[in-house]
């Protein structure tokens, strides 16, 4: 998982989403710190979760990023005050997307995350143009495919 994260961590631009769902300790969590360490270049990166803070705000070479965790909230409405709109000039990353309501990206990348005994499933929706998949050498990610490939 940590060289998925990384590998999408180098694609990141300023104004990009990506939105992480599944259940409670699918890992949710441990893919955004991968990527947000392979991000800021530190491996060693203090990554606490953001669950009673809501956001996590983090410099990174050429851009910043925001870590929303919005387990604890019921819908869209305290965003605002969280300094969503603000955010978006960075990058987003964000855990319980499905509390964005209307605001969520639709150009996101959308990663769920399901967990299958002691491994996990990981689906991947990229709505960025061009997307992480068109972005990969062949030969740099053949394990790397996207869904309908063999």
């Amino acid at each position: 998982m940590e060289h998925l994260a990384a590998g999408l961590a180098a694609t990141l631009r300023p104004g990009n989403a990506v939105l992480l769902a599944g259940p409670l300790g699918a890992g949710k969590s441990t893919f955004a710190r991968a990527l947000l360490r392979a991000a800021c270049g530190d491996a060693s990166l203090d990554v606490p979760s953001p669950t009673y803070t809501l956001v996590q705000t983090y410099d990174a070479p050429g851009l910043v990023l925001h870590h929303y965790d919005l387990w604890r909230l019921d819908g869209p409405d305290s965003l605002a005050e969280l300094g969503w709109d603000e955010s978006r000039a960075g990058v987003v990353l964000v855990e319980w997307p499905d509390r964005l309501g209307a605001l969520a990206p639709a150009d996101a990348l959308r990663i769920t995350l399901e967990p299958e005994g002691d491994a996990r499933r990981l689906t991947i929706e990229d709505g960025r143009k061009p997307s992480f998949f068109e972005k990969q050498k062949p030969s740099a990610a053949p394990h790397l495919r996207q869904p309908g490939a063999l």
